[in-house]
């Protein structure tokens, strides 16, 4: 289940001679001052059952856009509230400028900014950080994974039974009730369960080690990418529903600890997640 070694490319510096993380620090700094300010803003639209955007996301993914830009021309930007608006097999930035939109909108403390860059849709550098509490969680392939500067490292857990389970639900309504049918299969053989309304942060928590397994069958690149990053660099694993190694384009993954996602496999064999 793990991931085959592959040769890592270079980071490339920005124009103004910085690396990619601390670009990656510039616009989770000015996002997040922005998501602070304007903190209980209203829903500016409504995307789908559930699927709401407010003026804080679209004023967040302009400022991350004008410093990417001055930073990196020639890259191309992913972002949630303009996702036909660029995708590259070279280097790629991939931003939710706000996740957790429907939390933030209701004023639950719950939600985050988070930014990858790939290259050839791998995931190298990521950063997902919440406005709120101060939290900063980063990784560059190869050279682990932090929680505000200190070494983060995925949670030692042996099964199922010793875990707090986190799951999403996303916004497709079959998928969403096949999430609930697997919580009542694995119910009550863990510690605790979490349904959290952030991918970002669900990823993040994983790699951290405040909960022991997430799930999620209904994810976008921008759910995703950073999490990759994190959880893998914190010595976990994030698997597509055929058990390989999940990629920005997999829309269902389960994350954890190769012990934990072992348990995971046997007690969900058969079940709707396969």
């Amino acid at each position: 289940m793990s991931v085959s070694p592959e040769p890592l490319p270079p980071l490339p510096r920005s124009r103004l001679g910085m690396a990619p993380l601390d670009v990656a620090r510039e616009c989770a700094r000015l996002a997040c001052s922005i998501i602070r300010e304007t903190a209980g803003a209203g829903v500016a639209a409504v995307k789908g059952r559930g699927n709401v955007v407010t003026e804080t996301d679209f004023a967040v993914e302009r400022a991350v856009f004008d410093v990417l830009g001055r930073h990196y021309p020639d890259h191309a930007i992913l972002s949630e509230e303009t996702a036909s608006a660029a995708d590259s097999d070279g280097w790629l930035w991939v931003v939710d400028p706000l996740d957790g939109t429907k939390n933030f909108s209701r004023g639950i403390p719950h939600f985050a900014f988070t930014i990858a860059l790939c290259f050839q849709h791998r995931p190298l550098v990521a950063l997902t950080a919440h406005p709120l509490l101060g939290d900063e969680f980063t990784a560059v392939a190869g050279q682990g994974c932090a929680l505000n500067g200190q070494p983060a490292r995925v949670r030692p857990c042996p099964a199922i039974a010793d875990a707090v389970v986190a799951l999403d639900l996303g916004y497709d309504a079959d998928r969403a009730r096949r999430q609930l049918e697997l919580a009542a299969r694995l119910w009550p053989g863990m510690q605790s369960l979490r349904i959290t309304g952030s991918a970002a942060l669900g990823f993040a928590y994983l790699a951290a080690g405040r909960w022991d397994l997430y799930v999620h069958s209904d994810l976008q690149p921008w759910d995703v990418a950073a999490g990759l990053v994190l959880v893998r660099e914190a010595g976990g694993e994030v698997l597509d529903r055929s058990g390989q190694p999940a990629t920005i384009r997999s829309r269902a993954v389960v994350a954890g600890g190769i012990p934990v996602l072992e348990d995971f496999g046997r007690l969900a064999a058969g079940s709707a997640w396969e």
